[in-house]
């Protein structure tokens, strides 16, 4: 390690001294130190492991992307479908206005993914508010998980910031990055230490390669799998799919001086090193620095790792195309942690030929923007426990989240009812929005049922009521109501009078003006409690 130190404190003192220059450099020649100073940051490696990797732009990727054109001959719908899978993924969402007004500038695709490489995001803001004792709830058990589920639904931009702490969070779900507190050797430190670290990591464009290294390295990962030989053939099978016990023993050699101290569960590095010759990734290594380095600068590493992801984002689809989409991601040589994740979400395999149950936190997130939600102060401390209940937990497991969304009946009953009863059917009511500790301050805004959003007609209320479940469907389930549907829902609401369908009392949104907005509610929440059951609110479809 005092070798890797000695390397970095040298790349610095280079990097300021070709920064500095000389007192009487021209203009022109300041310019010209700035790029060499780039070159000179990309090409910084400890004994063959690089620190720094650019991002590849979407042009330079061989996963076939679906480009903004063939988006824009995608019917309305389908866009709205298309652009919902994408947002979700991410964790976000739009009004249906400002999703439209996007998506009529026939560049969504291309200006989303330009927005994931700015900073908008004022972070300072962002930080402070999120930490507001008066706003959200503070003081509670794993407070450091509860803050970034918080940051994620508080967040007003999808940015590069964002978009970092969503990589973070995606890979602390894994079996590669978990801080696992559920174990007694880990604690909730932890969770800040891991996820912190790597947004900390990608914000300064360090490598795929160079963050792992860190990690395994790292008390944090001793705390999970915790001897030499434990972490030696965890780190083999996590990072490099290699099962070769006879590689076991060759690690916890290399390992022979690494341990996790009892006191504290300190990670101590001793000075009994192994001096012997070992032979691993094809090379000789003799210590737990060469381990780790050589491990992530292997074919396997590289390989295993987008694997991993595909396989996290393509859950319900055959190996071979998992295989197929994770060899085409291999062929663009990423080299950051956002070249493999980027691919992935801009794909046309995965925005147009995939379906796969939604996480819990695709689904919470989103709705909790389209549908502009309210919170009070115990909003997301709620959904941290929901996500307990779901067996979802935030980076509590020791192998990650092996399946990623909750599939059996119990666990799926608490996604349900998280959803319908926290976010579909809670409208929040204006009198409190000042009131954070107010039950009643929580669910969707009255903006989101506004009559501009859907063909308010005076002189229909048959055919306003049809586009006002239209609206409700496509914008939480990206598809319009069937024909079954409608008619139930229709047969429930309308009644006839003088040969004409007209509205229910409870659902009339024409004849009683001042209590129209309550009736239109009414509207939302019969609306909103059957989609709750509806499939497509917690599952991605294939485009047809």
């Amino acid at each position: 390690m005092h070798n890797l130190l000695k390397f970095i404190t040298l790349s610095i003192f280079v990097i300021s001294f070709t920064a500095c220059g000389s007192g009487d450099s021209s203009s022109q020649s300041n310019s010209s130190d700035i790029n060499n100073i780039n070159d000179v940051k990309y090409s910084i490696d400890y004994k063959g492991l690089y620190f720094y990797a650019q991002n590849t732009p979407l042009s330079g990727y061989k996963l076939q992307a679906l480009s903004d054109a063939e988006f824009n001959e995608l019917n309305s719908t389908t866009q709205i479908q298309v652009a919902d899978k994408l947002l979700s993924s991410l964790f976000f969402g739009y009004s249906s206005q400002e999703l439209n007004e996007k998506i009529a500038k026939g560049t969504f695709l291309t200006d989303l993914a330009k927005n994931l490489q700015k900073d908008t995001t004022d972070k300072s803001w962002l930080e402070a508010y999120i930490k507001d004792e008066n706003i959200f709830t503070q003081n509670q058990n794993e407070q450091e998980a509860l803050d970034i589920l918080t940051r994620f639904y508080a967040a007003k931009e999808l940015d590069r910031y964002f978009f970092h702490n969503w990589i973070a969070y995606i890979l602390t779900q894994t079996i590669m990055f978990s801080p696992a507190y559920e174990l007694e050797s880990s604690h909730n430190p932890n969770i800040a230490r891991v996820y912190n670290r790597l947004v900390f990591s990608l914000e300064e464009e360090f490598s795929l390669a160079y963050i792992s290294y860190i990690h395994m390295m790292s008390e944090d990962n001793w705390r999970r799998f915790r001897s030499p030989e434990d972490n030696g053939r965890e780190m083999l099978e996590i990072f490099t799919n290699d099962r070769d016990d006879s590689k076991v023993p060759l690690a916890g050699k290399a390992l022979q001086n690494w341990k996790l101290n009892r006191d504290n569960d300190t990670l101590v590095v001793t000075l009994n090193e192994n001096r012997e010759a070992l032979n691993l990734f094809n090379t000789t290594i003799y210590n737990g620095d060469d381990f780790y380095r050589e491990m992530v600068k292997s074919e396997a590493f590289e390989n295993t790792v987008v694997q991993r992801l595909v396989s996290f984002f393509f859950t319900d689809s055959s190996r071979s195309t998992i295989t197929s989409v994770s060899n085409s991601i291999l062929q663009s040589n990423p080299k950051s942690w956002q070249d493999i994740l980027t691919q992935i979400l801009f794909s046309k395999e995965y925005l147009l030929h995939t379906s796969r149950a939604k996480s819990a936190e695709e689904t919470f997130f989103s709705l909790s923007k389209k549908l502009a939600v309210k919170h009070r102060k115990t909003t997301i401390y709620s959904f941290k426990y929901a996500l307990e209940a779901m067996h979802q937990a935030s980076m509590k497991y020791k192998l990650g989240k092996i399946k990623r969304v909750p599939l059996d009946t119990l666990s799926f009953a608490n996604y349900h009812k998280s959803v319908r009863d926290e976010l579909l059917l809670r409208r929040s009511d204006p009198k409190y929005s000042d009131d954070y500790n107010a039950w009643q301050r929580q669910g969707w805004s009255d903006s989101f049922i506004a009559d501009e959003n859907f063909g308010y007609n005076y002189q229909d209320e048959e055919a306003s009521l049809v586009s006002f479940i239209n609206y409700l469907f496509v914008y939480t389930i990206s598809r319009e109501a069937n024909t079954q549907e409608l008619e139930m829902l229709k047969r429930h609401m309308l009644k006839e009078k003088n040969g004409v369908m007209v509205l229910h009392s409870a659902y009339d949104m024409f004849t009683d003006r001042d209590n129209r907005e309550s009736r239109k509610r009414n509207i939302a929440y019969t609306v909103l409690d059957y989609l709750s059951r509806v499939d497509a609110m917690y599952t991605y479809k294939e485009v047809n």
